[in-house]
């Protein structure tokens, strides 16, 4: 998940997890509003077409013309009622299982029906230790009540825990294995958080500016892959979990990759490595806006960014990576597996929430909009016909002005305004009336 830290406090046997997120992070992207610098990597990357396999910039723009998209949905579709609409929050993974189960049933409430948890593998584990299994199969228990499904997002934490090599990938991948063995009702598995910013995965860059992040994603994924689908093989695994920006500059400041190079490298890898197996069943990015107040509407023709509405883009370069291979490219299912729009914390609210001088505290919209916002999202994700699923970050606010109150309950578990509005949206999505696909 898009989390700069994961901190567990304990308060009278409960496990608190906040979790604070880098999905709007200005000074790890390129500007929405222009193509990335000339500065920009350029090193090339090989990538398959229609007829052939060329080498390109990982940043070239991405041809759309020649993809051919699934016909959207029509009138009485059963994507009405397939298409998840998850959440991700850590607060509801608690040592309590009556908690546990309280937030769970707060989710629930809000009409989600399927959440996400995370579970950290740290270097040197092989399998996870009982207090994680326990909080773990606490969530489960509460979501097999509640009738969710229940995803768990298996990583390492931040930069500084990267697996760095084959032993330790290894090792990360029987603990991911491990999970799905402990807590059987796992539905699917998210193998880690946003290897596209150096915040969560070391190295980006190599020599000449060689993608070495997607290079050890690659084999993680593909040992987590093959670790999963042998501890149970109707476990879906997805892959990617990529931040929506990047600015593909090997000598800037912060070190990231957009996903559009990201994608096109991990195909690359994907390639060199030889793998006659998937390394994923579905892909999975974090389409969020760069600030709260733009539509998820908005487009990224001119640069290397990719949010909901850039489906067309993210299809082809899925095709380009992976086309010719055992891995599906345009057809793999796409996972939205973290979206959020911030609230402002009204008045009354304030006491409930802590550090004010947080600059991030100013990127934040009204209830109506944040409501507005995750309609329209849940529309243009129901109109993408292979989009599974659209998880909104967090059930409940994050506390501190430094995370995000992208939740649609207040950090004292109350709801917003904002809450009928999206059940209402759920609501129209089941009964088909939510929009009409054109």
């Amino acid at each position: 998940m898009l989390a700069a830290a994961v901190a567990a406090v304990a308060v009278a046997g409960v496990v608190v997890a906040v979790v604070v997120s880098s999905g709007g992070d200005s000074d790890e992207t390129a500007p929405t509003s222009r193509p990335a610098t000339t500065t920009a990597r350029t090193a090339p990357t090989t990538v398959a077409t229609t007829d052939s396999t060329v080498t390109t910039s990982p940043t070239a723009p991405v041809d759309t013309r020649r993809i051919q998209l699934p016909p959207p949905p029509g009138p009485g579709s059963p994507r009405a009622r397939t298409l998840i609409v998850g959440v991700v929050d850590d607060a509801l993974a608690q040592r309590d299982p009556s908690f546990a189960a309280a937030q769970v049933d707060l989710s629930r409430n809000a009409r989600f029906d399927a959440a996400m948890v995370s579970a950290t593998w740290k270097r040197g584990q092989r399998r996870p230790p009982a207090d994680l299994v326990r909080v773990l199969r606490n969530v489960a228990a509460a979501t097999r009540r509640d009738h969710m499904r229940l995803f768990v997002m298996v990583w390492h934490g931040l930069a500084r825990d990267t697996p760095r090599n084959a032993s330790e990938r290894a090792a990360f991948a029987e603990f991911a294995a491990g999970v799905v063995k402990a807590v059987p009702s796992v539905h699917a598995v998210v193998v880690g958080n946003e290897p596209n910013l150096s915040t969560f995965w070391k190295p980006q860059f190599g020599a000449g500016g060689r993608d070495l992040a997607a290079v050890g994603y690659a084999d993680l994924l593909g040992r987590s892959y093959d670790a999963v689908k042998a501890a149970d093989d109707g476990v879906i695994v997805l892959g990617g979990a990529l931040s929506p920006r990047g600015a593909d500059r090997p000598h800037g400041s912060r070190l990231t990759h957009s996903p559009t190079a990201f994608i096109r490298d991990l195909g690359a890898a994907y390639r060199t490595s030889g793998r006659d197996r998937p390394l994923m069943d579905g892909f999975a990015i974090h389409p969020y806006m760069q600030f709260s107040r733009a539509s998820p509407s908005e487009k990224h023709s001119a640069n290397t960014s990719v949010t909901i509405a850039d489906y067309p883009k993210l299809v082809a370069l899925l095709d380009q990576a992976f086309r010719g291979t055992a891995q599906p490219g345009a057809r793999m299912p796409v996972y939205y597996t973290e979206f959020g729009v911030q609230t402002t914390v009204p008045p009354a609210k304030r006491s409930f929430y802590s550090d004010p001088e947080s600059p991030g505290r100013a990127d934040s919209v009204s209830f109506a909009t944040q409501a507005a916002y995750y309609r329209k999202a849940l529309a243009l994700a129901y109109c993408q016909p292979t989009v599974k699923g659209l998880f909104v970050f967090h059930t409940f606010d994050e506390a501190d002005y430094a995370g995000w109150q992208s939740g649609l309950y207040f950090a004292d578990r109350t709801p917003k305004p904002s809450l009928d509005g999206f059940r209402r949206a759920v609501a129209a999505l089941r009964a088909g009336k939510l929009t009409t696909c054109r």
